[in-house]
């Protein structure tokens, strides 16, 4: 049964959710379904050094920056994490992230092991969730179904995601993307609750005390 989100309480502030997952698993799919039903949830986008294609938008698809900027932003600590692929470099601008959170709002940030791990340590009360698939019999299935790869590009993404799945026992939540319909609803489940901690709503809490504590104050 879909989550009813038409009444909402925004928190005090916001949460950071670091999703991570083998390629196949169907993460990517997860994380838009939220976006699309879950209030004031956000996507972080990320900084890079490659070049701006066409039709792309800065500030939109992703900040641009030269080497230059990039590095002054690694080293004031301004890159909640970041790597480099392909001669690119690739992050997440720590500034917006906080400035989301502080108001409330909450952020999805989508990357691998390595880039959870760097968030996680930069953020303690960062939220990891990592999607998994029901085997790797069903992931290779998956991979395979896509028919857009070669047996090589197949083999190694095979490789990777036993190399990323290892890692799972470090994060708070795991999915198991078996049926879709099930796993969105566990996934936003996962978010819904963690923005549904007291901790996040004292403002409602000191509402409600009030109102208790003098009938005559309304609570709206």
């Amino acid at each position: 049964m879909a989550l009813d989100l038409s009444t909402w309480t925004r928190p005090d502030r916001g949460a950071l959710f670091v999703i991570t997952g083998a390629s196949g698993t169907g993460k990517t799919t997860l994380v838009k379904k939220a976006l699309q039903v879950i209030p004031e949830l956000g996507f972080s986008v990320s900084a890079t050094t490659r070049p701006e294609r066409v039709g792309e938008k800065d500030g939109e698809d992703y900040h641009f920056v030269d080497q230059a900027r990039f590095a002054e932003l690694v080293d004031g600590g301004q890159m909640l994490e970041w790597a480099e692929v392909y001669g690119n470099r690739y992050g997440t601008p720590r500034a917006p992230v906080d400035a989301a959170l502080a108001g409330g709002r909450s952020i999805l940030l989508e990357i691998d092991q390595q880039g959870a791990r760097q968030v996680r340590a930069a953020m303690a009360d960062a939220i990891s969730i990592f999607v998994l698939p029901p085997s790797f019999d069903a992931l290779e299935r998956r991979l395979r179904r896509r028919a857009t790869d070669s047996e090589a590009v197949i083999a190694r993404r095979l490789s990777e995601a036993r190399l990323q799945i290892e890692h799972c026992g470090e994060f708070d939540y795991l999915v198991v993307n078996d049926d879709l319909s099930s796993a969105h609803d566990q996934f936003q489940a996962v978010i819904v609750a963690e923005l549904r901690r007291r901790s996040r709503l004292d403002s409602l809490v000191r509402r409600f005390v009030a109102g208790a504590e003098d009938p005559a104050t309304p609570v709206v």
